[in-house]
């Protein structure tokens, strides 16, 4: 698999991405991995509906940081 890797400062990439203050000045690592054409849906898969989701909604705890005991339990 191709990648490209590279240490840039967390300034540049404040214009990509939505990076904290606190991060921004420090230098951050960059791996970009290239995805093939068998991760796209073919066109036939776009327009079935996703039936079991109707009418769900995410609610805004799904947004909340993990708590400390979760991070753990997840290995971070």
């Amino acid at each position: 698999m191709e990648y490209i890797r590279q240490t840039i400062g967390g300034d540049k990439l404040s214009g990509i991405f939505d990076i904290p203050q606190s991060l921004r000045g420090k230098n951050a690592e960059v791996i970009i991995l290239f995805s093939e054409d068998h991760f796209h849906e073919s066109p036939k898969q776009r327009k079935r509906p996703l039936g079991f989701a109707k009418g769900a909604e995410v609610p805004d705890s799904f947004f909340e940081p993990l708590s400390e005991e979760d991070l753990q339990l997840w290995g971070l």
